[in-house]
């Protein structure tokens, strides 16, 4: 057997949908296997290969132990000359396998081979191809000179940004998304070592091959997507820990002495580093329009109050300075407060939520202020032209973050993009009933036929002309006039109709200012990435948990929060009822530190297809006391519950009746 391929998925259904669809086209005439590891996923996944993809060994672990322990146990039971480790999240070329046969055949120094990486936009990935990591280079690497000086050799050794991408060479560690390796290495070398969990084993594994006397080599005669950062969310604190863990495991196996101490420290500060910055950018994400915000509105009260002193007062000591430390801040909290309970946040261009977050900030702010102590009650015609002036600056500060990012001024209607479809009439018409299906907006253009319809071929049996009396703009080899013509902002492509080597050749042609999207055969999703640093964007037909919105998520643990309140206050009477309430407080603490939750799922063991959610103090079954329900039913009012989940929902079932 000539070539084993072994994917290890977790939770990625979809893409390694895509992934398996373009493996079988690529292997079309060679002597291969295909195993797919399952790291007990919970989408799912295991059926979608089992009813979809029959011919693929399958391997579904009842835990997760990792990318080198699956990896292990899907290449002692292969038998194909080279072995392939190949990401979920890729797509392949048809002719990608054979080109890679073909080069490892005829260079028998070649231990392992990786080939060029674009992203879902159609930018090359610089980890392509990579140096190893010594003092120096992970120091260039950390502290982002490697960055800074991209195309140096002194300071970009990590990723050898000196080397041309389009151009093969020998390199020293390839990355784990494809490695294409000799099975007559790997047996010298050995197999990825089970004490890297993620991260690093590719690394391990690329530089024993080179001192087992193999050559590792870059081979950019072909090209794959990486969607990368979906199978492996990046950017996150867990991230960073467990990248430089591996790090370190890595120093203590190959680097002795005092290069290894001085190696292991610099990558432990290098932990801490890059974790504070990732806490601070993604603090500074969540938090600076909101601080715009307040700045703004604190700057128009402080405005406010002088016009006022001066114009109605006629004084302009009248105001305490009570207002500026303790009022204005307060008025604030609670506008902004309510501004974000509401959503306002979440979409920041929202703004509906937005004003009516400081609506509601404003009946609150009213309701309050009744209850202050005169000294810090100081106009009530000063929180009225506040909340004026709070919803001006606030559209204000949206309309200018709007124009800069959009270059117009159409905030609260975001204009429909722009798409064209490349595949048949048949394939298009499924994709815009997919889309409709889905509830995606699209100012559909029109279809691009995915051959030359020019020189006469034929396309699902029509000709030419009954391509273009259909509907067609055009041919795939006039894609770039479509986009230009009729301002294209999203491709979506059939890969029933059109090869993945010309998807990618276009992806690459065309840019990253196009949005991207592929539908594989026969499947009812379809995917595309607009960037390496985000996840993978999905249009596809499935159920919509409220429960798992983060806006949902907020409010159910504002409301946990506000019962607390309510039952802190009603301590006193509490203690003499029973049922509900003496459970409640039996709970308080547990609630309130966020280990449980008043209502959840019912029974203690969750369905893991449903979204996750803490314990429950009670739950939808409660008002079913005394009534024999079955697990099917159990199960049903659990998926309704995560499904349908509102505020009103939770106190309805700790009010009901037990």
């Amino acid at each position: 057997m000539r070539l084993s391929v072994i994917i290890v998925n977790y939770n990625v259904r979809h893409f390694l949908e895509q992934a398996l669809g373009s493996v079988r086209r690529a292997l079309h005439g060679i002597d291969a296997e295909v195993w797919v590891v399952d790291n007990n996923s919970v989408d799912d996944s295991v059926r979608m290969v089992q009813e979809k993809f029959p011919e693929a060994r399958l391997i579904a672990n009842k835990h997760n132990p990792g990318f080198a322990v699956a990896n292990n146990q899907a290449i002692r039971e292969s038998k194909g000359e080279y072995v392939l480790l190949l990401n979920p999240d890729t797509l392949v070329e048809e002719d990608t396998f054979e080109k890679c046969l073909r080069f490892m055949d005829a260079h028998p120094e070649a231990g392992a081979l990786g080939v060029k990486l674009i992203d879902g936009s159609g930018k090359f990935l610089p980890e392509s191809r990579r140096g190893f990591p010594s003092p120096w280079v992970a120091f260039c690497k950390t502290f982002g000179l490697s960055a800074i000086f991209p195309r140096s050799r002194l300071f970009n050794q990590y990723y050898l940004g000196y080397l041309g991408e389009n151009e093969t060479h020998p390199v020293d560690v390839l990355v784990g998304a494809f490695m294409f390796i000799r099975r007559s290495a790997l047996d010298k070398a050995g197999l990825l070592d089970e004490a890297f969990f993620m991260y690093g084993e590719d690394i391990d594994l690329s530089y024993r091959i080179v001192k087992a006397g193999y050559t590792n080599y870059y081979f950019p005669d072909t090209t794959i997507i990486h969607y990368k950062g979906e199978s492996t969310k990046k950017g996150s604190l867990n991230y960073v820990r467990t990248f430089y863990q591996a790090m370190i495991i890595f120093t203590r196996k190959h680097f002795t002495g005092r290069r290894a101490g001085l190696f292991i420290l610099m990558l432990q500060v290098a932990i801490w580093l890059r974790a504070g910055i990732t806490l601070l950018r993604g603090m500074w994400q969540k938090l600076k329009l909101p601080m715009l915000d307040a700045l703004s509105i604190y700057a128009g009260l402080v405005f406010l109050k002088s016009f006022w002193a001066n114009y109605y007062y006629k004084d302009p000591e009248w105001f305490k300075t009570n207002v500026l430390w303790f009022n204005f801040p307060l008025y604030i909290l609670i506008w902004l407060g309510a501004v974000w309970l509401n959503g306002g946040y979440d979409q920041r261009y929202d703004l509906r939520r937005m004003v009516r977050g400081l609506g509601i900030g404003t009946l609150i702010l009213a309701a309050v202020y009744g209850f202050l102590d005169l000294d810090y009650r100081p106009s009530r015609a000063l929180v009225l032209m506040g909340a004026v002036w709070a919803v001006l600056s606030t559209i204000g500060i949206r309309t200018v973050l709007h124009f800069i990012e959009f270059r117009n001024f159409r905030i609260g209607r975001s204009r429909i993009r722009n798409l064209v479809i490349v595949g048949s009439m048949e394939e298009s018409a499924r994709v815009i009933g997919l889309l409709n299906q889905a509830g995606i907006v699209k100012n559909f253009i029109g279809t691009v036929a995915p051959t030359n319809i020019k020189a006469g071929s034929l396309l699902a049996g029509q000709t030419r002309h009954e391509i273009l009396s259909a509907g067609a703009l055009g041919n795939i080899d006039q894609l770039d006039e479509v986009v230009r013509i009729y301002r294209i902002d999203e491709v979506i492509f059939c890969s029933k109709d059109v090869r993945s080597q010309e998807i990618l050749a276009w992806m690459t042609r065309l840019g990253p200012a196009i949005s991207y999207k592929i539908i594989p055969e026969e499947s009812m999703s379809i995917i595309g990435s607009s960037s390496k640093d985000e996840p993978g964007e999905l249009y596809t037909i499935e159920i919509r948990y409220n429960i798992a919105q983060p806006g949902q998520r907020r409010n159910k643990r504002v409301l946990d929060l506000s019962i607390c309140l309510f039952l802190l206050l009603a301590l006193p009477i509490g203690v003499f009822f029973r049922g509900k309430m003496q459970t409640a407080l039996k709970n308080w603490w547990a609630v309130f530190a966020g280990k449980k939750t008043w209502v959840g799922y019912a029974e203690s063991k969750q369905n893991v297809a449903l979204p996750a959610i803490k314990p429950g103090v009670f739950s939808p079954l409660d008002g079913f006391k005394g009534l024999k329900i079955n697990k099917l039913a159990v199960d049903r009012l659990n998926f309704l519950y995560a499904k349908d989940w509102n505020v009103w929902r939770d106190i309805d079932i700790m009010l009901s009746r037990q």
